[in-house]
């Protein structure tokens, strides 16, 4: 939202921007940062790119929100032996058989169904029920097109154990 500004742009990933009285701003909003700069030296985020990377800053190559082949994940909240996870499966998709030594899940259905396999059950899940999965043991989440509504955030995963393992 802009007022009484001239020859500035706004993009926003969902919160609300306001810029009051500025001219010639690029302003970027994400999940992960806010970039304010002049117009003309919008070329220089690299430079900053290099600062992150140069400080041992992690937000040169980890997103909050990452892409995969199956659909995305959205960090929600993590700290060093918990990570909260928004997954949105594509119809059809599934993430591959995983088993984690170092962490325990937990998955809570928010919206439509979703087929788990959990150790040696296959099962589905509606909306607001949830299984645990222990360290140790095999597990799948899969979206047989008609189970996730794959337009919102249908699976919510919570891990408590070690941080950095493979997500």
């Amino acid at each position: 939202m802009l007022h009484n500004s001239n020859n500035s742009y706004v993009r926003t990933e969902g919160k609300l921007v306001a810029a009051i009285g500025v001219d010639d701003l690029v302003i970027i909003s994400t999940k992960d940062a806010l970039m304010v700069a002049h117009k003309d030296c919008v070329k220089d985020v690299k430079v900053i790119a290099e600062k992150l990377k140069a400080n041992s800053r992690t937000e040169w190559e980890i997103h909050r929100e990452v892409y995969r082949p199956w659909g995305k994940y959205d960090s929600i909240d993590n700290g060093d032996h918990f990570q909260a996870k928004r997954i949105t499966v594509k119809p059809g998709a599934k993430l591959s058989v995983q088993m984690h030594h170092h962490r325990a899940e937990h998955w809570v259905v928010v919206s439509g169904k979703a087929k788990v396999t959990n150790g040696d059950k296959t099962f589905l899940l509606s909306e607001n029920e949830s299984t645990y999965i222990p360290k140790g043991v095999i597990h799948c989440l899969e979206n047989q097109r008609r189970y996730l509504r794959s337009d919102r955030g249908s699976i919510w995963e919570l891990f408590r154990g070690r941080r950095y393992c493979s997500f």
